[in-house]
């Protein structure tokens, strides 16, 4: 049971409440009706990020960002809550970030996500949320299942992508779909839930397994790649490399550190590391995340709140996605 493990000292994640889905009767596809909580932390957020920007829905899903540290101690609603609160200055910087927003999805200006849930009996306080602006009512809280309906329907969504040139992330090819699925789980369990196992976890043999878990599937997935293939399934980027990119985006900068995954940097596993700047380089995807937004909510979280300056070798982060040859290959093509 989940409550056993956790009292063995393993991470556990929950269980996410909301499970709708765009395209049941109550929620049509429809463009403009649909709002994203996030924040730009979060791994889990990211991927819906990520999923709104390559399929060109920008204009049509609006989105809140929340600030990256959660509410302390004395909080008058309790400590660590998400917060939409673009005025907090943010510790990294000296500066509130610009990414911020007030809330904006339900029209009526709440400060926390943890109220969102609460107008429909619910204690949950988990970002992304999925949000129905014309019914009033949270949609989906899970990112995976976020993520495919978005891809599935991003036409009616009113994506301004024409559909000849929109990515298809989970594509109708079944052959296909069974790499993508079995991929996703791989990457679920090794490397995205992974990580946090590792980081999270207070006991030493659960830690090393998580640890030692997460540098094999590195190892495979930089095999997998060296057949010269640009992407894990193939030709095209589909939900698995969505889905693997937000680990991989924040382990040398932050995971490295803060998750206690110091075996090796992606700039280590040459392969990875063309694949990472190679997604890093795709429209759309720079602008879906953000590595203060990172550096901000995993460290100042930390202990005594200080968030590390580095790395600055071979040369900052994210700028260090924008060279592929950082990781010793000869340049190529992105």
């Amino acid at each position: 049971m989940a409550s056993e493990r956790r009292a063995r000292g393993e991470f556990v994640r929950g269980v996410s409440g909301f499970r709708h889905a765009i395209g049941d009767p109550d929620f049509p596809a429809e463009p403009g009706r649909y709002h994203l909580f996030v924040a730009l932390n979060c791994p889990w957020c990211h991927r819906a990020t990520l999923a709104r920007s390559v399929l060109g829905l920008q204009s049509s899903i609006t989105l809140n960002v929340a600030f990256p540290n959660r509410t302390d101690e004395d909080d008058p609603a309790g400590p660590n809550l998400w917060e939409f609160a673009p005025h907090r200055i943010a510790t990294l910087t000296g500066t509130p970030l610009p990414e911020c927003t007030p809330e904006t999805g339900t029209g009526q200006g709440l400060r926390l996500a943890k109220e969102i849930y609460r107008a429909e009996g619910s204690e949950e306080q988990s970002v992304p949320i999925l949000y129905d602006k014309i019914a009033g009512r949270i949609v989906n809280n899970e990112s995976a299942e976020i993520v495919r309906m978005l891809d599935q329907h991003a036409c009616a969504l009113g994506s301004a992508v024409p559909d000849a040139g929109r990515l298809r992330l989970y594509p109708d090819d079944a052959a296909l779909r069974l790499d993508i699925d079995r991929l996703n789980d791989l990457i679920y369990k090794t490397i995205n839930n992974g990580a946090y196992k590792a980081g999270f976890s207070s006991d030493q043999a659960a830690y090393a397994k998580a640890f030692s878990a997460y540098f094999d599937t590195l190892a495979k997935l930089d095999g997998l790649l060296s057949d010269g293939r640009p992407f894990l399934t193939g030709q095209n980027f589909t939900e698995a490399d969505l889905r693997l990119f937000p680990t991989l985006y924040r382990h040398d900068p932050v995971y490295y550190v803060r998750m206690k995954l110091n075996g090796a940097r992606i700039l280590d596993y040459p392969h990875l590391w063309r694949w990472l700047c190679r997604v890093y380089a795709m429209t759309g995807i720079a602008e879906a995340g953000s590595l203060i937004h990172c550096r901000q909510g995993y460290f100042g979280r930390s202990w005594n709140g200080v968030v590390p300056s580095g790395p600055i070798k071979p040369m900052t982060y994210p700028e260090a996605y924008l060279h592929p040859t950082l990781a010793g290959l000869r340049q190529v093509s992105i």
